[in-house]
């Protein structure tokens, strides 16, 4: 996992010196009405206001890019429904979502989620995500099996195949004011320690784009059991 980190950053930085990344113009947009429905996990209090320090650095430097408050931090465990103007939730049978995912949840266990440095795309920065072991993956394919045999609506892997542990903090809605100042602020903190948590629920929620709190309901809740590996507070 490292590896597609450290090669993500490679590449975007390389970009992002040569101006050319992606701002996002439908950040700020009234008309955005794009909704889907995902499975989630939220970082610690202790993890996102570490983040969150690391925000305010640059922030202060280019207040006009889009930081995402501690409210809205997560790490997706995988979308179920990718993001898009028609979707609405009052049109599917959530009971019906609840009991698949149920099933594919069965039998994991809490692990650790270490967060270590970061990394970007030519669109957005993210704090990079090291699950202990292996119950991620494990959950993921099991969600990608169950859902390829139920004929409920599901997008999954569609955009992109999700391996990794991240979590997107920042987007590009504006040029930036000094690329090379904000590089080197990124490099200051490509292997910076934001602490680890123990992932033990997961939510199930439908939300916008960018997971803002407003535009989020939870609508369920699980709960994983103590594994061998969880973090000891």
């Amino acid at each position: 996992m490292k590896t597609l980190y450290d090669n993500l950053y490679s590449d975007s930085v390389r970009e992002i010196r040569n101006g050319e990344y992606n701002t996002d113009t439908m950040i700020n947009s009234p008309n955005d009405t794009r909704r889907g429905i995902s499975l989630i996990f939220r970082p610690s209090s202790s993890v996102r206001k570490e983040i969150s320090r690391f925000l305010d650095t640059l922030q202060q430097l280019d207040p006009n890019q889009y930081y995402y408050p501690e409210s809205d931090m997560h790490v997706t465990i995988l979308s179920i429904v990718s993001c898009y103007p028609e979707f609405n939730v009052a049109s599917i049978h959530i009971p019906a979502y609840i009991n698949l995912l149920q099933k594919a949840i069965s039998g994991a266990k809490g692990f650790t989620l270490h967060f270590r440095g970061i990394t970007a795309s030519p669109s957005c920065v993210m704090i990079c995500g090291f699950p202990e072991n292996n119950t991620l993956n494990n959950l993921r394919n099991n969600l990608r099996s169950i859902f390829k045999m139920s004929s409920l609506e599901h997008s999954i892997d569609k955009r992109y195949e999700l391996q990794t542990a991240h979590s997107t903090v920042l987007r590009f809605r504006d040029r930036i004011s000094d690329i090379s100042r904000f590089l080197e602020i990124l490099e200051s903190y490509k292997d910076f320690y934001f602490g680890s948590c123990t992932v033990d629920s997961l939510e199930f929620v439908v939300n916008d784009w960018y997971l803002r709190k407003r535009n989020t309901e939870k609508l369920f809740s699980f709960s994983l059991p103590p594994g061998g590996d969880q973090l000891i507070e």
